[in-house]
């Protein structure tokens, strides 16, 4: 999860996240070498008398400015497509959650369980006890499976909302009469936290999914099915 004064990215906590971690680097070390390129030439140019200034045609350096940026282009592209078709992939999920969206807070249903439905309201101040956050902590939290592939179908009752985790890779946003799916896999257990916090009130519509083993969220679900 984040923490004060943090910079960067949150830590990774599935596949897709370590992919656009990875993408994040290398479009990053694309964009600073590019641009060391660029302070060279211009400090070159500031500190060196101008030459050639009767050039009126240099045909092979038009083809290097002009091909070197299309294969950067390339470099940048073919990463970006093939970590969108992964977001996009959804193969034999393990169970599929319905995520709704209401003013102010999230209700989850197990379709792949009878009646395994709930509301998940943010945890009041005075009553949170040791240890959980301030603003982020919900009186029931979405468990699921780790290392289990999870689909979630995202939609809103009322007005526009995201479902957005950060730490898993995910940002669905959740439209009234509109459907929307996306999938992850937890690499480790856990507690990752959403983000979204624009608008009036969405800030106190906190998102908790909690990631554990297999047995435990047996346990869990035959408790919330008595």
């Amino acid at each position: 999860m984040a923490h004060p004064t943090q910079i960067g990215f949150q830590n990774a906590a599935s596949p897709i996240m370590e992919e656009l971690l990875h993408f994040h680097d290398h479009s990053l070390m694309i964009v600073f070498l590019i641009s060391t390129l660029v302070l060279y030439v211009i400090t070159l140019m500031m500190t060196t008398p101008l030459t050639h200034t009767s050039t009126m045609d240099a045909q092979e350096v038009e083809m290097i400015w002009t091909i070197l940026p299309a294969i950067i282009l390339i470099m940048i592209a073919l990463p970006s497509l093939r970590i969108l078709y992964l977001m996009d992939e959804i193969n034999n999920p393990l169970m599929t959650i319905k995520a709704l969206g209401h003013q102010w807070y999230w209700s989850y249903e197990y379709t792949d369980y009878e009646n395994l439905t709930f509301d998940s309201y943010m945890t009041q101040t005075e009553s949170l006890k040791s240890g959980e956050l301030r603003l982020l902590e919900v009186d029931h939290r979405m468990v699921v499976p780790m290392k289990s592939p999870i689909r979630v179908l995202v939609s809103a009752e009322d007005v526009l909302h995201s479902w957005a985790v950060p730490s898993l890779g995910i940002k669905t946003d959740a439209i009234p009469g509109r459907l929307n799916q996306t999938t992850f896999t937890t690499s480790h257990p856990g507690m990752f936290y959403g983000s979204e916090i624009c608008g009036s009130n969405h800030s106190f519509m906190p998102i908790v999914v909690e990631a554990t083993a297999l047995t435990k969220f047996e346990t869990w679900s035959s408790s919330m099915l008595l």
